[in-house]
């Protein structure tokens, strides 16, 4: 007789794991969701007008496109620009974007529209240089070495003083004129701004961005991450937790923290417009299908 877990049994053990999983990311998708209705936005009367009336002319490059242009980085002939909201942000973003990440998917190009006098994209291999000041920047991005927005100062300030007693080990240097040395650094070091002036993000799908990461011109970086925030978006990558977030998600979580646990400020929504094209597709996809909720009926009959 055998002893073996009969096939059935298998099958509604998979089923329930299947159907826990489900519950799980309907509940997080549900938290998300509360977000995105609750936020401070501008009128979205001109995207609604637009997607009805269909994709309309890049007026600089011609190209046919909805709502905006993710080539030129501007709205489209239908869509005003004096109706797009502009943001305001405490500090400057630089995107690094993968060769091969498709422009019409990347929410990047939100950041680009709303924020655009402080945000810049760039496509790799073309990352520009930090080393000088890589006590002013920061990488978002998972990992062991992250550590939480509300301990960027200190790491910072800590890097800083690495970097300047790295310089004063140089022993060729004879001993007081070496003294002087250290002792001029160390009095510039405590006028050193030590605070965050721009904060870097990768975009590429989760499976490409080891390419970027492990780039020897970021690696003297920061490295920080949002451990607490849950994704939404609508093409949430198979088997990646719900914490990796897209760009524009990553982007307004991390300004957010900032406010709050940085510039000990309350937020009041200040940045919330960084979402106004991302929650109206997020609206409208959810109008277009429901995703789970054929396969939860399934499992639960």
């Amino acid at each position: 007789m055998s002893l073996s877990t009969p096939i059935f049994l298998k099958e509604r053990e998979e089923d329930n794991s299947k159907f826990v999983e489900i519950q799980q990311s309907q509940t997080t998708c549900i938290a998300a969701e509360d977000l995105l209705q609750n936020l401070c936005l501008a009128s979205q009367e001109v995207l609604k007008k637009a997607q009805q009336n269909g994709r309309s002319k890049c007026l600089k490059c011609g190209g046919s496109r909805m709502f905006y242009c993710y080539t030129c980085y501007v709205p489209v002939e239908n869509v005003p620009v004096e109706h797009i909201p502009l943001v305001k942000l405490p500090l400057k973003i630089d995107i690094i974007k993968h060769p091969n990440e498709t422009d019409g998917k990347s929410t990047a190009v939100h950041a680009k529209l709303l924020a655009p006098e402080f945000v810049n994209i760039y496509t790799y291999p073309c990352i520009p240089e930090y080393e000088e000041k890589d006590h002013e920047v920061a990488l978002v991005f998972p990992g062991p070495k992250s550590v939480s927005v509300k301990d960027i100062s200190f790491h910072l300030q800590k890097k800083s003083q690495n970097s300047i007693r790295g310089k004063n080990d140089d022993l060729d240097k004879p001993s007081i004129k070496r003294k002087k040395t250290e002792e001029q650094d160390l009095n510039d070091s405590k006028c050193k701004d030590t605070t965050l002036k721009k904060i870097v993000f990768i975009d590429s799908t989760w499976n490409q961005t080891n390419k970027i990461f492990t780039d020897e011109r970021l690696q003297g970086l920061l490295q920080v991450e949002l451990k607490t925030r849950k994704t939404c978006f609508w093409r949430h990558q198979k088997g990646k937790p719900d914490t990796f977030l897209s760009t524009i998600e990553a982007i307004y979580y991390f300004l957010v923290d900032y406010h709050t646990d940085i510039l000990k400020e309350k937020y009041k929504g200040q940045y919330d417009n960084l979402l106004f094209f991302y929650s109206f597709m997020h609206q409208l996809i959810k109008n277009a299908k429901c995703p789970g909720d054929k396969e939860t009926r399934k499992l639960t009959h």
